[in-house]
């Protein structure tokens, strides 16, 4: 792949690998020092393509769905929700029994939850 295509497809191309492979669910920076885990820095670079391209960014975020780890389906439910709210919705209430697990971190607390929980969650407030 590399040569072929324009920089931000490449670009959003490897922030989407980074969602499919993620295994731990962070939206802001962990532990005291506040680091941005790497997942969530591409977390935050495929949500600031949906402005310019979202057409593009919804099609990976259907393969997130389709091949991603539970953390990575829940980001990139979390990114439909911007792109296409009746998905974001349809995609949160198929994962809704979705008993597989993931780490949450929330500035310094680390947890363990599952994806059917967490969608359950997503569901109720949205």
């Amino acid at each position: 792949m590399f040569g072929i295509g324009k920089k931000w497809e490449r670009e959003l191309a490897a922030a989407v690998d980074e969602l499919v492979a993620a295994d731990t669910l962070a939206f802001g920076g962990v532990g005291l020092a506040g680091q941005v885990l790497p997942v969530t820095s591409a977390y935050e670079r495929v949500s600031a393509a949906v402005d310019d391209h979202p057409d593009e960014v919804r099609r990976q975020l259907d393969r997130v769905l389709a091949d991603g780890t539970p953390a990575g389906r829940a980001y990139a439910a979390t990114l439909l929700e911007r792109v296409d709210p009746a998905a974001a919705r349809a995609a949160w209430t198929s994962l809704r029994d979705d008993p597989s697990e993931f780490t949450t971190f929330v500035g310094c607390v680390m947890d363990r939850e599952t994806l059917g929980n967490y969608a359950r969650q997503r569901l109720a407030t949205s």
